[in-house]
């Protein structure tokens, strides 16, 4: 669960986090770079999908300034990811609603 979110700032059950993460069913990784800052790469998240997830929610940013790649998008169609793009802000009240649903896991760019 997802305590608060403001640009810069998430805390995930009482610990605050101030660089990019990715929430795992049982672990939160952080700090997380992508190869390219405001682009979001298959190759930035392969970990995720080799975990095999249900639901994977992307938080783009405070704005939503990160862009995803077509490549994520085909690969979830394939692998039959429910797949979630939302601004950061949008992207936390999905995955607390959500995140007791199966195996969701969510990228956050926590900035802009």
């Amino acid at each position: 669960m997802i305590d608060s979110y403001r640009f810069g700032r998430m805390v995930i059950d009482g610990k605050t986090y101030t660089k990019d993460l990715i929430i795992y069913p049982d672990r939160v990784k952080s700090p997380w770079w992508r190869e390219s800052g405001h682009f979001l790469a298959l190759n930035d998240i392969k970990d995720v999908f080799a975990n095999n997830p249900e639901t994977l929610i992307i938080g783009t940013g405070y704005w939503g300034l990160m862009k995803v790649g077509d490549e994520i998008k085909k690969q979830a169609k394939k692998k039959r990811i429910q797949l979630i793009i939302q601004n950061s802000k949008k992207a936390v009240q999905t995955f607390n609603d959500m995140h007791s649903q199966g195996r969701v896991f969510a990228a956050f760019h926590i900035t802009c």
